[in-house]
């Protein structure tokens, strides 16, 4: 199922991020506020660890630069 160790610094990560986002969420996305007020903290973390991973793979794998939808 991948790199354990891989998987827990997204995860570390991603929960620092939700830590960030309860004390200042006006610097945070909305995807990740509205995810936060549907889901438990700890499914959220999870969740966003998943799709960073994912975005990662993509990127890695298509050997393109990533470019957020946000900015298109």
């Amino acid at each position: 199922m991948g790199d354990q160790y891989l998987r827990l610094f997204l995860v570390v990560g991603m929960t620092s991020l939700v830590r960030q986002t309860r004390s200042h969420p006006e610097r945070a996305s909305k995807w990740l506020t509205g995810l936060l007020e549907r889901k438990a903290a700890r499914v959220a973390t999870v969740a966003m660890a998943n799709k960073t991973a994912r975005i990662v793979w993509a990127v890695l794998t298509r050997n393109e630069p990533y470019i957020p939808r946000a900015a298109v």
